[in-house]
């Protein structure tokens, strides 16, 4: 096995509804999750704030 190079310390907390703030070490800002368009719609919901879905941040790191 190699050597470590980065072990992520994140706590994640639910706010209101499908809303989470993560607070990543290391960062002095939190990232909100919860659900916007057409996961919004599937789950027929409607926040009050749309934010980025995990799902969207897992497309985006796979396409770097």
């Amino acid at each position: 096995m190699g050597e470590v190079v980065h072990t992520s310390r994140i706590k994640i907390v639910r706010e209101n509804g499908p809303t989470r703030r993560a607070m990543i070490e290391g960062f002095d800002s939190p990232v909100y999750y919860g659900v916007h368009g057409g996961i919004k719609r599937f789950y027929k919901i409607e926040p009050e704030k749309e934010h980025a879905a995990t799902l969207d941040h897992i497309v985006a790191a796979t396409a770097a």
